[in-house]
């Protein structure tokens, strides 16, 4: 009988998770580029199949034992204008390609910077790739077409011809790719990412994407958790009570 609280404690488990999912999207609803992520129980079948006994199966902070699966909503967000020479938003289906220490990771996260190096880099100083490799503005503020060309505007205001700096990156990813999420607006994915026809997005300066989170959805999300989880402890005590009712009146008898 003590299946019945396993299952229980292991439903709790999920709603504990799903709950800090639910946060984690509040709390970056204003993060530009930020995509929203929801976590989803899976059947009773794929948690037997990760895994192989009751008890173990409730408590353990295995996603693949508790059989919770996380996914990344890549729905687009509303662009916003910033008037800023180095905001970038990416107007269709496409990511920028950045480069960490673990490898090439994927954004749509825009607020980009200049390093000491004289590099585009994000806020958290990983360097935006172009098709060529790391882009060098070397102190140059930039003007960037559709198709995410960097120009030296300063040669346009004395009267020369532009001077290209670079193009920035932008790929596609398999809809049905698993995205895993690095932090800080990041995306990594083991499919291979295809580079971007400028019919399919367009790179809009002076933009930023906003978060595609909606409050008031989480909201309600949060409060239907809430009711669950506290649905299943009052299963778990009605259980205990009752279980605790039959041994004192088999005590009784005897």
């Amino acid at each position: 009988m003590i299946e019945i609280l396993a299952v229980a404690l292991r439903g709790m488990h999920q709603d504990m998770m799903r709950l800090d999912q639910v946060a984690m999207n509040l709390t970056n609803s204003a993060t530009p580029g930020y995509k929203r992520q929801t976590a989803t129980a899976k059947s009773f079948s794929q948690v037997a199949d990760a895994y192989q006994g009751t008890a173990a199966l409730a408590v353990s902070a295995d996603p693949a034992v508790t059989g919770v699966a996380y996914h990344i909503d890549r729905r687009a967000g509303t662009l916003k204008g910033t008037g800023q020479p180095l905001d970038f938003a990416i107007d269709g289906n496409g990511y920028f390609e950045v480069a960490t220490e673990s490898g090439p990771a994927y954004t749509r996260q825009g607020n980009f910077t200049v390093d000491p190096r004289g590099r585009l880099v994000t806020a958290q100083g990983h360097a935006v790739m172009g098709t060529g490799g790391e882009i060098l503005l070397s102190g140059v503020t930039p003007s960037v077409d559709a198709s995410g060309n960097l120009w030296d505007k300063s040669d346009s205001m004395a009267g020369q011809a532009a001077r290209p700096i670079g193009q920035l990156k932008i790929v596609h990813l398999d809809p049905g790719a698993d995205l895993q999420s690095l932090g800080n607006g990041l995306m990594t994915t083991t499919a291979e990412p295809v580079a971007v026809t400028g019919a399919d997005a367009q790179v809009k300066q002076g933009y930023l994407e906003n978060s595609n989170v909606t409050p008031v959805h989480e909201m309600v999300q949060l409060m239907q958790i809430m009711r669950h989880f506290e649905s299943l402890q009052k299963a778990a005590q009605g259980y205990d009570e009752m279980i605790g009712n039959a041994v004192r009146k088999l005590g009784d008898l005897s």
